[in-house]
């Protein structure tokens, strides 16, 4: 992780798990908060499979990254596709549009780790550094041998 949006992304990441993690402590203690789980239990369940994932995408593994998106995308997309089908037949209070949101930023972060997490793959291959590139890949400084030049590999002891 040398890039500075690889720093945003994870920090981003662990951001929203914080909150995840304040809204389940506030629903646990009966504490009014504008954004409610869906499943209290099965959100600390998810709070857990998600630190893991975390950690996996911190160490830059693919399978982490996938997994994250598949388990937010299951849990918010049904949670945001709930909330869809709501607002289309009445009103929703300023409650629920912020349930909705949180449920979108819940989708569309694990698309933003997943996309970023291969772009990283891809520059981590295919590395371009412009301080010493016009000097290590330009073959007019390549060191020419002559054919006089010793050619014995000598060890020292």
């Amino acid at each position: 992780m040398k890039e500075f949006s690889s720093y945003l992304v994870l920090m981003f990441t662990i951001l929203f798990w914080i909150l995840r993690v304040v809204v389940s402590l506030t629903n646990a203690m009966y504490m009014d908060f504008p954004i409610k789980p869906m499943d209290a239990n099965l959100e600390i369940i998810l709070l857990f499979v998600a630190l893991a994932c975390i950690v996996l995408i911190a160490k830059r593994k693919t399978i982490g990254a996938m997994f994250y998106l598949v388990i937010y995308g299951i849990y918010f997309g049904t949670d945001l596709f709930n909330y869809v089908g709501r607002m289309s037949e009445s009103s929703l209070t300023l409650d629920e549009y912020t349930n909705m949101f949180v449920s979108l930023i819940g989708l569309i972060l694990p698309f933003i780790v997943l996309f970023e997490l291969l772009i990283d793959k891809n520059r981590t291959k295919n590395p371009i550094d412009k301080k010493t590139d016009w000097f290590y890949k330009n073959k007019d400084y390549d060191r020419q041998l002559d054919e006089r030049a010793d050619k014995n590999n000598y060890k020292t002891l």
